[in-house]
């Protein structure tokens, strides 16, 4: 059987029987339960750490792959015992499914051949870049996964692509489950969503557009059975054509085709959807439950199964199997059992895998979620009840559920007053700066003095994982070398052995190490490095009302990078200020001004407000944008509008297209942006061009997701690009992100670099 998503298509192989939707148990007709895809890496991170002992050279590719097996074995096995019967296969990647796709497919640019490496470091060089043994290719541009904090790896398309099938990862992995004793539905990427998600080339033609490969890569799917995630965009009703012509072509090698959307509503998409030969068609009720009324008049008539995407593959809450039940059953009174299958909304990549691993959380509070794992049992109950199962184990399921989602209802209902009062006492001039930009910045030029084209960073400094023994409270070893980074343990275990005025005394001088970093490089705008910092989400919650935390919760984000997001669970409220303790030391250490992200107050003269997520929450459909966007606006502008003018705000924003909502970007006033840039053939700056832009930009110089060290020549092209459309006065010199996730020599050599590139610049660019 075959699926497809919001554009992108997954084409499930029908083998042995897995195409069934309604499967015989206990003589009757049985709702299928579905999962669309699930967590890669691991209930222990076993992924990410053996994929990372691999590029560290600890461990061989066989040793990898052994690990991936295993974790692919337990994975399957573990759907199969919560009573899954349509399991996924395909869609298990080292670091990324798309990438996996386009290596398949052969879509390899011709930088990454004739290097002598192996297929499996040509795959990660695409991914993460690679210099190394006379190698030195940078990686290719990541994107977030529509709106999601996961990134995909962007396939590059020209009229010379030649698609050809190099591996059937798909079929490989169906058999390696079969041979395990589980059947499952392979999934695969779709052609009209892998065309769409895709880029041109730089070698392509002017006019070229990835859509009109379709022909050619049609006869490559016919080798394969597939997802499309682009059916819930606007951009997908232009594309209608391409669909009938592409699913006539499929559906007489592949029969059982399900074409899978999730993250919004089909709407207009509906009509030419459901015209498609296909067998069957999914669709997010969790997102969208309101779209059920009008799939099931347009599918009624016709032989299509549904397929209800009724558990979150997207939050971590517990689904209400009442308003589930009430989805599925008004779907099997339309169209009957046998055409009706329960499942995720999407793939539960996005969740972590199990609740299980949770030690720490308040009882209350955990029974309120559910992970992938407890996710997939949800299905099958779901999928029991509406079956008429009389299982015991399956009533008594209901009744938890009925009990634990009551119980979340009544805490919600208990909200901080405090926080209510404020919000209704918001007024318009609050969301304003008491000057425009022009004033300001001749004001904050005059306080702080930096010199054309300043250079800076993000927040974080590498964070390079030690060792600490403490004992009776006095530091005994530390395992790292200068500049020293403290990060993880202090907070956790080092930090609760300390007594406070030790700890603060250890912090200071990490501070300390950090500013002579910056000095020593010759950065202008320093940041304080956040060593007393976790995460640079968690440390914020942690010191907010309304979050709970996580031992394991953690979830991908790109490659072998996965982050542990805080859950809110009540209003939010700060009982004290968050950073002036540290930021106001960094700032008393060096005559240089220090970027922070919290008070004037403590003499801080550049504050830092980041909004990484305002694109990726975007929703997928424009006629929903003026209220999202309006909103979002609005509460960067509240949390920033209250600072003088002689205070520079700063705000970055991480790897997303702006094309489209670059008139909110302008309406946030910030005195100073950041973007990635390295990494989209510098294709924002059309953007820059075609809106203009008053304030000042730094447009990140360098790739800081991949190890590699950039050039100074490189970084002087990419500023010279920069100011073929940016005026020199208005431009900041700094790398695409945070460099948490580097190491302590390539960061100074990247840095050193960078700073290179800006006195060329002042020299020859001013």
């Amino acid at each position: 059987m075959a699926r497809v998503t919001n554009g992108v298509i997954y084409f499930f192989t029908s083998m042995d029987g897995c195409d069934q939707v309604s499967i015989s148990r206990e003589g009757t007709k049985w709702c299928s339960p579905s999962v669309l895809g699930f967590p890669r890496i691991g209930a222990n991170r076993e992924v990410k750490k053996a994929v990372e002992a691999y590029w560290a050279g600890k461990i061989s590719a066989a040793d990898l792959q052994k690990a991936a097996a295993d974790v692919r074995k337990t994975s399957w096995s573990s759907l199969k015992e919560r009573k899954v019967d349509l399991i996924p296969s395909g869609e298990f990647t080292l670091y990324d499914h798309v990438l996996n796709h386009s290596t398949a497919f052969n879509v390899i640019p011709k930088r990454y051949l004739g290097l002598g490496l192996s297929d499996l470091d040509v795959f990660f060089a695409m991914g993460r870049g690679r210099q190394a043994d006379g190698v030195d290719v940078p990686a290719c541009e990541m994107k977030k996964w529509f709106d999601s904090n996961y990134h995909y790896v962007v396939p590059e398309l020209s009229d010379e692509t030649d698609f050809k099938l190099l591996s059937n990862k798909a079929l490989q992995e169906y058999t390696e489950a079969k041979g395990l004793g589980v059947v499952t539905r392979p999934v695969v990427l779709g052609p009209i969503s892998y065309l769409v998600l895709g880029k041109a080339a730089k070698e392509a033609s002017p006019n070229f557009q990835p859509i009109s490969l379709l022909p050619k890569i049609l006869p490559v799917y016919k080798q394969l059975v597939v997802d499309e995630p682009i059916l819930a965009l606007d951009k997908a009703l232009e594309l209608d054509k391409h669909y009938a012509t592409a699913y006539a072509e499929l559906v007489p090698v592949a029969p059982k085709i399900m074409l899978t959307t999730y993250f919004a509503r089909l709407d207009s998409n509906l009509n030419f959807i459901a015209k498609l030969p296909v067998a069957g068609l999914h669709i997010d009720l969790a997102r969208a439950p309101k779209q059920l009324d009008a799939v099931l008049d347009a599918v009624k008539s016709t032989r299509i199964v549904l397929s209800l995407g009724v558990v979150s593959g997207r939050n971590i809450w517990k689904t209400d199997f009442n308003v589930a039940i009430r989805l599925g059953q008004k779907a099997i009174d339309a169209l009957g059992q046998d055409r009706v299958v329960i499942a995720t909304s999407s793939s539960l990549l996005h969740t972590p895998v199990t609740l299980a691993n949770e030690k720490k959380l308040n009882p209350q509070q955990k029974d309120w979620f559910s992970f992938a794992l407890e996710k997939a049992a949800e299905v099958a109950t779901i999928a029991a009840v509406l079956s008429g199962s009389q299982n015991p184990e399956v009533a008594a399921a209901l009744e938890a559920n009925k009990v634990s989602i009551a119980k979340r209802r009544e805490f919600e209902h208990n909200s901080d007053d405090a926080v209510r009062k404020r919000v209704a006492a918001i007024e318009e001039h609050m969301y304003h700066r008491k000057s425009p930009f022009a004033t300001r910045k001749a004001i904050q030029a005059e306080k702080i003095k930096l010199p054309k084209f300043p250079t800076t960073y993000h927040r974080f400094i590498p964070c390079e994982y030690f060792m600490i023994t403490a004992v009776s409270g006095v530091v005994l070893t530390t395992s790292w070398s200068k500049p020293t980074r403290s990060v993880m343990l202090v907070l956790s275990s080092a930090r609760a052995k300390l007594p406070e005025a030790e700890y603060e005394k250890f912090i200071a001088k990490e501070i300390d190490e950090v500013v002579r970093f910056q000095e020593e490089v010759g950065l202008d705008l320093l940041v304080h490095g956040e060593p007393e910092r976790n995460d640079m989400v968690q440390y914020f919650g942690e010191r907010l009302s309304g979050f709970v935390f996580t031992q394991n919760g953690w979830v991908q984000s790109y490659g072998s990078r996965y982050v542990r997001p805080p859950i809110i669970v009540s209003d939010v409220s700060r009982p004290e200020p968050m950073t002036v303790r540290w930021s106001s030391y960094a700032q008393s250490v060096t005559t240089k001004p220090v970027k922070v992200v919290d008070l004037e107050g403590a003499g801080i003269a550049a504050i830092q407000v980041d909004e990484p997520a305002i694109r990726e929450g975007l929703p997928l459909r424009s006629a929903d944008w003026d209220e999202y966007l309006q909103w979002a606006v609005d509460t960067f502008k509240l949390a920033t509008a209250g600072v003088r003018d002689d205070t520079q705000t700063h705000s970055h924003f991480c790897y997303s297209d702006f094309g489209d909502i670059f008139p909110s970007i302008q309406r946030l006033d910030a005195d100073v942006i950041s973007i990635e840039f390295s990494k989209s053939d510098m294709k924002l700056l059309h953007t820059f061009k075609q809106y203009g832009y008053s304030n000042e930009i730094g447009p990140g110089v360098y790739d800081i997701h991949s190890p590699r060290i950039p050039s100074e020549q490189e970084i002087i092209d990419r500023l010279k690009a920069t100011l073929s459309i940016i005026p020199s006065h208005l431009v900041f010199v700094n790398p695409d992100c945070g460099l948490k996730t580097r190491g302590w020599k390539e960061t100074k050599a990247s840095l050193t670099n960078l700073v290179n590139a800006a006195r060329w610049a002042r020299l020859h660019a001013a």
